[in-house]
């Protein structure tokens, strides 16, 4: 059964939008927003997304920016609603200028967080039904993994590498609720007086806390590997590039909160399981 229409949606805490009737020319401007939409079948409904949007490889790639939008570049291409992730440029007052609609969904910070704003999109695009569907198929395999990852004895210390230059998450951060999950132990935490969620320890720092665990979420963009990191100076002592602990990421799907969270956790729940058995 398809949603109704009228229908107004929009993130909590954020400003509501009535969207008339079932959206025909959608424009994404957010990877997150892209991959949801083709997951719960809307896919036939997005005309364009921006440069960032790799998958799935049938989404109509574009040279859009979700960063730095052009009010102009995408009016181009006709639609009748825009998907984004924050109100940057002025898109939004642009675009309403123009009578086209934008929905906002910023990044989830929580694992409900990233189930609502697909359900969001599903009511937004008529796909309600389907949008429960994976909602609902996502919960059940999240909980299925955590549920039967054996827990070692000892909390495993772990950290998330973001760049070579030792950019981190802490447990605030939506990555870090993942990890939260599997009662990890997060070495950044300590590092975030200011709460930010996103502290750059130093090398120094994450050789001293001696992770099990190191999840590299630089592979596709800066090269990083378990050879490369290994090499590094001092790194050999720690207890996952000593124990086969360091484990790498897909770029795309650390950073996204969509339907391949799945992905993520199911990796980190292999990742859990190999280090409880050393």
């Amino acid at each position: 059964m398809e949603s109704a229409f009228p229908v107004q949606v929009g993130a909590p805490g954020g400003k509501p939008l009535t969207i008339t009737k079932k959206p025909e020319r959608i424009v994404s401007l957010n990877p997150t927003a892209t991959e949801s939409l083709f997951a719960i079948g809307a896919g036939k409904q997005v005309v364009a997304v921006d440069e960032k949007s790799n998958f799935p490889a049938e989404a109509p790639r574009t040279t859009l920016s979700g960063f730095k939008p052009n009010v102009e570049a995408i009016a181009g291409h006709q639609p009748d609603l825009v998907v984004a992730s924050n109100d940057v440029e002025g898109v939004v007052a642009g675009l309403e200028k123009l009578k086209i609609p934008v929905l906002l969904l910023p990044a989830a910070k929580t694992l409900d967080d990233a189930y609502g704003q697909i359900s969001i999109l599903g009511q937004a695009t008529g796909q309600g039904t389907p949008a429960n569907d994976v909602v609902n198929r996502m919960k059940g395999q999240i909980s299925k993994l955590v549920r039967e990852t054996p827990r070692p004895a000892e909390a495993l210390k772990y950290y998330h590498e973001l760049d070579p230059t030792f950019y981190t998450v802490t447990s605030k951060t939506f990555i870090g609720s993942i990890y939260g999950l599997f009662g990890l132990v997060n070495i950044a935490d300590a590092a975030d007086p200011t709460g930010g969620g996103y502290p750059q320890l130093s090398a120094e720092q994450v050789v001293n806390a001696a992770p099990r665990l190191i999840f590299l979420a630089d592979v596709k963009c800066c090269g990083q590997s378990a050879a490369a990191v290994g090499t590094r100076p001092g790194w050999a002592s720690v207890p996952a590039v000593r124990d086969g602990g360091v484990v790498a990421l897909d770029d795309d799907i650390a950073s996204r909160w969509g339907p391949r969270v799945v992905d993520l956790v199911r990796t980190v729940s292999e990742a859990v399981t190999a280090a409880g058995k050393k």
